[in-house]
């Protein structure tokens, strides 16, 4: 049977999943979950981290627990979208730290941001103070999520 993923077997994914669930897991943990001794387990490990697949290990912060629950989704559409101001954009867009997450679409907008902040006022201020002001934004539009059906930055049908 042929991997989904070049250059990763069943053991290489079984530790990426198990690693995208619980990502303290010991060598130990991994190698009993996966089937594997520890020492094959461990080089497979150390691979996958030189060659960038697993990029790094962080804690996974409960954001409404902080007071972090209003979340938006905002569409901007830009003046220009010739390489130096997606670039420019770009460059200004990651230094906003409300913003989550920015993803570049092929659609009738340019970017779709989502952004989280404690309320409202902190969002129009968010809004007219930082995404407004960025390079060559044009226009936006905004959603208001009401509540996270799915938050799950995992692997997805690995």
């Amino acid at each position: 049977m042929q991997s989904r993923f070049p250059g990763l077997d069943r053991f290489d994914q079984a530790i990426l999943r198990e690693l995208s669930h619980n990502g303290r897991s010991s060598v130990s943990d991994l190698a009993r979950a996966i089937g594997l001794s520890k020492s094959p387990t461990q080089a497979r490990l150390k691979r996958l981290e030189a060659e960038g697949i697993i990029q790094g290990y962080r804690a996974m912060i409960d954001p409404i627990r902080l007071g972090l629950d209003h979340v938006a989704f905002v569409e901007v559409k830009l003046t220009d979208t010739r390489e130096a101001a997606l670039a420019s954009f770009n460059a200004a867009v990651v230094q906003v730290a409300e913003i989550e997450e920015v993803h570049m679409l092929a659609s009738h907008f340019d970017y779709l941001l989502k952004v989280r902040c404690r309320s409202m006022s902190d969002f129009r201020a968010v809004l007219g103070e930082k995404i407004s002001s960025l390079p060559h934004v044009s226009s936006t539009s905004t959603y208001m999520s009401m509540q996270a059906v799915k938050d799950d930055a995992g692997l997805g049908p690995m």
